[in-house]
C-alpha cells in the first residue's frame, strides 16, 4: 500500500495566528486587526503553486494586512506557524516503511517554508520515501491534477492508496479521485484509524 500523508496539522502542527503575532509585535499593528485581513487569497495559492515569488508574496501580504514590515520580518513571522512535530505520526509512518509499505507526503506548502521546516524538523522527511510538495508540482490540493501526479509517479492505481489530511475539501476530492481518504481532526485521528484497521483486518 501507498500511505500518503498531509503536512500541517497531520505531521507537524502549525498555527498561523502565530505568524500575525509576530507581525502585530513587529509592526505595532494590533493582532485582531491583522486577524480580520488576513485571508487565505489568490496571492496564498499562487505561492503554493510557485507561481509568485517569495518576495512579491510577501509584499501582497503586507499590502492586504497594511503593515509595514523588511522582507526578513515577513519571514520571520511566516516561520513561525510551525509549533512542533506529531511524534505518533511519525512512529505510525515509520513502522509502516518497516512493514514494507511505501510512505510520502504530500503538502500544499510553499518555497520558505520549506526553507524552514525540512531543517527545523529533519525527522519528518526522514520518515518518509518521498516528499511531494504543490510548489515544485505547480498544483495545490484540491485540484484532481496533483492527486494523479502522485499516483503516476508512485506508480500505484487509486485503490492501492490511502491518504491523510485535514482539509475536508482536499479529502473529498481525494475520494472523488478514488483514493481511501481519512480526515484528519486531531493529534489521535491517525492513531484511531489504525487501531479500527487493526480490529477489522
Amino acid at each position: 500500500m501507498l500511505y500518503i500523508f498531509d503536512l500541517g496539522n497531520v505531521i507537524v502542527d502549525i498555527d498561523f495566528n502565530r505568524a500575525l503575532g509576530v507581525w502585530s509585535h513587529l509592526s505595532g499593528v494590533p493582532l485582531a486587526l491583522l486577524q480580520n485581513r488576513f485571508t487565505f487569497d489568490d496571492a496564498f495559492e499562487q505561492h503554493e503553486r510557485g507561481e509568485i515569488s517569495d518576495q512579491q508574496f510577501a509584499e501582497l501580504i503586507c499590502k492586504t494586512l497594511e503593515v509595514n514590515l523588511s522582507y526578513d520580518q515577513f519571514a520571520a513571522g511566516w516561520q513561525a506557524i510551525f509549533v512542533g512535530v506529531r511524534d505518533d505520526t511519525l512512529v505510525q509512518m515509520n513502522a509502516l516503511r518497516a512493514a514494507g509499505h511505501r510512505v510520502v507526503i504530500l503538502s500544499n506548502t510553499n518555497n520558505l517554508h520549506c526553507e524552514f521546516w525540512p531543517q527545523q524538523y529533519p525527522q519528518v522527511s526522514a520518515a518518509a520515501d518521498a516528499v511531494y510538495l504543490s510548489q515544485q508540482l505547480k498544483m495545490r490540493k484540491p485540484e484532481p491534477g496533483i492527486y494523479q501526479a502522485v499516483l503516476e509517479k508512485e506508480g500505484v492505481t487509486a485503490s492501492e492508496v490511502v491518504f491523510f489530511d485535514d482539509n475536508e475539501a482536499n479529502i473529498d476530492a481525494a475520494r472523488q479521485a478514488g483514493i481511501h481518504s481519512v480526515l484528519v481532526t486531531g493529534p489521535e485521528t491517525i492513531r484511531q484509524w489504525f487501531a479500527s484497521s487493526a480490529v477489522h483486518s
